[in-house]
């Protein structure tokens, strides 16, 4: 029977929010199975690369990354937010060890081909990126890994890469030895009918659904990354995927009904 492992990927508002990412993190330290966190950046790297006059492009919600920023983006998110998390995990007696996809050369990526755009320092990733042999060494040695969102192609670049990708991509390589259960944490209830009713959860969604939804317009754009990733991640032997509110994990994990699930 293979061991339990939770995949938990959290993202900016909860980062943003120190009294509620402190909360989600007495939650997280809480669970005896395995574990891993992998987090998003927050507002903290627009924040200083505005304060240091540097200009930040996006196209269609996704950000350019070039050098300066790729110097912002490593320093706020392998830096600054990771040992945060991890000094916080320390301190509640969870053994938590920090990791940009560089370290150990534990995911190794490639820069993003595109026809029209170029998105400078940005990597893509799948999961044969995932050193899986040193992710559960670590984990037989009862660490607790958590990644920031950058990457390396091991040429000598670092790269700004999707945390929500770098969760499902850890997910896929771990199934094959754990159950893995990959858990997306937002400050949403789960997939929303109506984004401004938080009574509308949809309690499961698959890839015909969400296709439906999206021509329906039904679905933010923050939350369709998550959902991309998700199916990714369930149609490669995941064995479950939730959507869930971050307030509702220790909920989740006790009673299994929080959110939304997400199904082949």
């Amino acid at each position: 029977m293979k061991q339990k492992i939770y995949i938990i990927k959290i993202g900016g508002a909860l980062i943003d929010d120190e009294r509620l990412l402190d909360q989600f993190l007495d939650q997280f330290s809480g669970i005896n199975d395995k574990k891993i966190l992998v987090h998003g950046g927050g507002k903290l790297a627009t924040t200083l690369a505005d304060k240091l006059g540097i200009e930040q492009k996006m196209i269609n919600g996704r950000r350019i990354t070039d050098k300066e920023t790729l110097d912002i983006v490593t320093m706020v998110y392998a830096g600054g937010i990771n040992k945060n998390i991890v000094e916080k995990l320390q301190h509640k007696k969870c053994n938590a060890i920090g990791f940009s996809g560089a370290d150990g050369n534990l995911i190794k990526a490639k820069k993003r081909e595109h026809p029209e755009i170029d998105f400078g320092f940005v990597g893509d990733i799948n999961k044969k990126s995932v050193n899986k042999k040193l992710v559960s060494k670590l984990i037989k040695l009862d660490l607790v890994p958590v990644f920031s969102a950058i990457t390396h192609d091991k040429k000598g670049n670092l790269f700004n890469t999707n945390a929500d990708t770098i969760a499902s991509v850890i997910a896929q390589a771990l199934s094959e030895k754990y159950e893995v259960e990959l858990l997306y944490c937002f400050d949403k209830e789960g997939v929303l009918e109506d984004v401004n009713d938080p009574e509308s959860i949809i309690k499961s969604v698959n890839e015909e659904e969400f296709s439906t939804l999206k021509e329906q317009g039904k679905l933010h754009k923050g939350i369709l990354p998550k959902l991309e990733n998700a199916l990714g991640a369930i149609k490669n032997n995941v064995n479950k995927v939730f959507l869930i509110k971050e307030t509702e994990l220790k909920n989740h994990i006790e009673n299994h009904h929080a959110g939304t699930e997400i199904c082949l």
